[in-house]
This record gives structure tokens, C-alpha cells and sequence, in this order.
């Protein structure tokens, strides 16, 4: 029987707010130590009241704005129960019913084919304490670090539209590059302010009804994300092949071993015994205040990869690589002011894409981290240097690597290390001369038509000269000396 894969995706995202969502507690809690950015509110201890964080549902409006959704005229809180060492009241304040925005849509672009992707809705919560599990002397505990309670999340809702890990990557590519353009979240899967939790199931192709859907946590990068649905959707279509019968359960991703594992039962929404929240009143969202924000939201990532393409001659994949995060676009704007018309953008776009990227990946950083040691101003530079021929395209990925390295400028770099571009003919001539004699079958191959040959040989020269011989002027002579026999 054939099968096709079913996948919906539930993202939560920390909101960039000053306080928390319900008290004045700093949500900047990341480097600060255990239990110290608390109070009575998010501590959840008896008689306290909270009071909602109004920059908390301007964001989540945003949001729903730029998902094309519908924002509700009246929206309220609700109390959903669940015990759990981490949930300091022993209820999360949340929205049930009435969320703040629902009913949007998402477009991605999977092998060159455009999909839309339903938006259920878009609300609001407050963040969880964080166990720290520890061991000592054999013996298993946990720890509970407070900071994090209260912290405004908001959570995305997709529709089952998904039918692959790929498409859900993209969906989540897309989503996080919306949240950080909007200055909302910062999109930080690492860090954990962006999570997501995925639901999958099977159903036989051409039918309706679905196999029992399976959540899947514990999932902290997009690679992870991809991984863990490739898995789950094989392991259930094995399942159905054996005759097992597949359960609605909860299960959780393992990194290291590349598998998912059952964690308990999944549970259903009268499981949590929702009712609305007492302690804070409904809330009224008036037109007049969302047309306010609409007015000033930003340009967003398919606005602003338009306009590279339109304003610069970008090409379409290129504008779309650089607007898919806010740093690397902003990064790309600055470049681009700081050179004016000495690098085209296109050369800007490339070696952003090209070997500034690869040393971020290599690494595992963000474009924020890069451009703390490569700023603007100092590629620029190297990139005019390298326009200029007092480098050569081998160098420079070179001395943009030693300074990220060490944060010097790229003219420091090559007068230290005397990395300046050989042009003269004489010198050039030595080496060439050098190549040729040591390597008479390359040469035998040229005579014998053979032009790959010239090519190996321009190599042996730029070896020579440790990298810094013109290749243009190395071929000119390298193809006159052969020539001449």
C-alpha cells in the first residue's frame, strides 16, 4: 500500500520583551544567574494577580498580521492544567478558544514549486521554569531555574498541509526569517528561543482519514527537525507493514542516536481541563489599534529579496539566500553603502554566500557573530583589494579567514604577511620556467592538444609562488612558453 506523509507544526517563540508576560520581571534571563529575575507572579504564589504585557500582543498581532490572518475584535486568557515540575502554578496561562490571530497562510518554495501553507491560529502563553538535571555520587536530581517562567512564548499553530520533512524545514525557515524581520523574536532554535514540536502521520494515498498522529519534541535545530520526521514518517509506514498498530503518543527525537522514542500518551485538549483565566479581563483589540500597527510594520523577507532583485540585479535565488535571515540582509545593505560603486553587488552577494558563509557554517555561527570581527567596512576593503589586484581570489578567502580570526584589517593582514599579488613577468617567467621543467609529461600533454594540461600546470606556478602569482598573467606566460616549446 502506498502512503503519503501528514505534517503539522506547532512553533512556539519567545517574545523580545523587556518584562515577562503576566509581571515587571526582566525576560532577559539568558546569562543571568539561577532564580534571580523572580517575584511572587512567576513564582506562582497564592494571591498574586497578573497583569498582561501589552508590547506582548502587539507583537503577536504583527505576526498575525504578516501571516495574513484574521485578528480577533475580542480575545481572552485561559487556564490550562497540567501538573509538572516546571510549571510554578500548576496551570499555564494561556488561550484556548479566542486566540489573538487565526486563519493565515504561509507560502513556501519547495524544488522550484510555490505551496500554501494554512495558519490555524496565532496566541499567546507564558514560558515554563527550567529543570536542570544534574548527577552526583550516583544519584539522579533535578534543578529548577525560575528566570524562565513567565517569558511571553508565543505559539504558531499550521495546518496538516506539510507532506514532507523538506517542506516542513522550509516552513520553518520561512516562519523564523518573518519573526526576525518583524524585530518579534530572535528566532534561536540553539538557544531555545524557537521550538517546535511536530505532528506526523500516514494515511494509504487518495484516502481521507489519517493513522493515529504522533508528536515529536526535543527538537533543536532544523536539521534535527528534518531528521526526526524522515524517521518517524519511515518508522510508522514499517510499523503499518508488520500489521502494528500505531497509537496517538508523544515521542521525543534522540540526536545521538538518530531515532525517536515514545514518552507518554499524547493528550487531548479536555485533558487539560481549560476555563477562562479570572484573574485578567477579556480583551478588546479595536481596528483603529491594528491599522496603527499595520502601519508600521517592517518590509519583509519576499518585500525586501523583490527589491535586492529589482534595486541591485540580484538573481532570484541569490536575493532569496541573503533575505533569509535579517542579519545577513542588513549585513548586505551595509556593504553595499560602504562600498558605493567600488564591488558590484553581485561580487558583495557572492562572497556573503560564498566563503564568509562557509566560515560561519564551519563554525556553526550567525551572521551577527561574523560581522563582530568582519565588520562592513572591513570586507569592503578586502574586496576592493582583491578588485584592485594586490590579492588574488585564493588569498583573499585566505586573509578573510584570519580575520575573522583575529579582527585585523585585511591591508594588516597582507603587508605582516607579505601577501601581496605577484604581477611582475620576470618573476612569474622563474616560476613557470620551474613548473615546466619539472613536469615535462604536462608538457608533453599540451603538444599533444591537450589544454587541461595548462590548467595543471597554472596550479604547480600558483603552488610556487605560494598563492600569489596573477593567475591571468601565470596562463599568458604559461601558454607563450609552451607555445615557444
Amino acid at each position: 500500500m502506498e502512503f503519503e506523509t501528514i505534517i503539522g507544526l506547532e512553533v512556539h517563540a519567545q517574545l523580545l520583551t523587556k518584562s515577562k508576560m503576566y509581571c515587571a520581571c526582566s525576560a532577559d534571563y539568558a546569562a543571568a544567574p539561577p532564580n534571580t529575575h523572580v517575584c511572587p507572579v512567576c513564582l506562582g504564589m497564592p494571591g498574586v494577580l497578573p497583569v498582561i504585557n501589552k508590547q506582548a500582543i502587539e507583537f503577536t498581532i504583527m505576526t498575525g498580521l504578516a501571516l495574513n490572518c484574521a485578528i480577533s475584535e475580542y480575545t481572552k486568557f485561559d487556564r490550562k492544567n497540567y501538573p509538572s515540575p516546571d510549571l510554578m502554578k500548576g496551570y499555564q496561562i494561556s488561550q484556548y478558544d479566542t486566540p489573538v490571530a487565526k486563519g493565515g497562510r504561509l507560502t513556501i518554495e519547495v524544488d522550484g514549486e510555490k505551496k500554501k501553507i494554512g495558519i490555524t491560529r496565532v496566541h499567546l502563553e507564558e514560558d515554563v521554569a527550567k529543570l536542570l538535571h544534574q548527577t552526583a555520587d550516583g544519584e539522579h536530581y533535578s534543578l529548577v531555574d525560575v528566570n524562565r517562567s513567565g517569558v511571553p512564548l508565543m505559539e504558531i499553530v499550521g495546518e496538516p498541509d506539510l507532506r514532507s520533512p523538506e517542506e516542513a524545514r522550509q516552513y520553518l525557515i520561512k516562519l523564523r526569517s518573518i519573526l526576525q524581520f518583524l524585530g518579534v523574536s530572535t528566532g534561536n532554535m540553539e538557544e531555545g528561543s524557537f521550538r517546535c514540536d511536530a505532528n506526523i502521520s500516514i494515511r494509504p494515498v487518495g484516502a481521507s482519514e489519517f493513522y493515529p498522529k504522533v508528536e515529536v519534541k526535543n527538537m533543536n535545530s532544523f536539521k534535527a527537525v528534518y531528521l526526526a520526521l524522515e524517521y518517524e514518517a519511515d518508522r510508522q509506514r514499517k510499523a503499518v507493514a508488520k500489521g502494528e498498530r500505531l497509537v496517538q503518543e508523544t515521542r521525543g527525537w534522540l540526536d545521538d542516536k538518530g531515532k525517536t522514542v515514545s514518552q507518554r500518551s499524547k493528550e487531548y485538549a479536555h485533558d487539560y481541563r481549560y476555563f477562562p483565566e479570572p484573574d485578567l479581563p477579556p480583551l478588546v483589540i479595536t481596528r483603529a489599534w491594528v491599522d496603527q500597527i499595520k502601519a508600521k510594520l517592517p518590509e519583509l523577507p519576499e518585500a525586501r529579496r523583490d527589491r535586492f532583485v529589482s534595486e541591485y540585479g540580484m538573481p532570484v535565488y541569490d536575493a532569496t539566500l541573503l533575505t533569509g535571515s535579517k542579519d545577513m540582509a542588513d549585513y548586505f545593505e551595509e556593504m553595499l553603502k560602504v562600498a558605493g560603486k567600488a564591488t558590484p553587488p553581485k561580487d558583495i552577494g557572492n562572497w556573503l554566500l560564498g566563503p564568509a558563509s562557509g566560515i560561519m557554517n564551519a563554525r556553526n555561527i550567525d551572521t551577527k557573530v561574523f560581522r563582530q570581527k568582519v565588520s562592513a567596512a572591513k570586507f569592503v576593503q578586502l574586496l576592493i583589494l582583491r578588485a584592485q589586484g594586490a590579492i588574488n581570489d585564493a588569498t583573499a578567502k585566505s586573509v578573510l579567514e584570519e580575520m575573522f580570526q583575529t579582527g585585523k584589517t585585511a591591508l594588516d593582514i597582507i603587508s605582516q604577511k607579505g601577501l601581496g599579488q605577484i604581477s611582475d613577468t620576470g618573476a612569474i617567467e622563474a616560476a613557470a620556467d620551474q613548473a615546466i621543467a619539472a613536469n615535462p609529461k604536462a608538457v608533453a600533454d599540451f603538444k599533444a592538444g591537450k589544454e587541461q594540461a595548462v590548467k595543471f600546470l597554472v596550479g604547480q606556478v600558483m603552488k610556487i609562488t605560494k598563492g600569489r602569482a596573477n593567475p591571468a598573467v601565470v596562463n599568458a606566460v604559461l601558454q607563450k612558453r609552451l607555445s615557444q616549446g
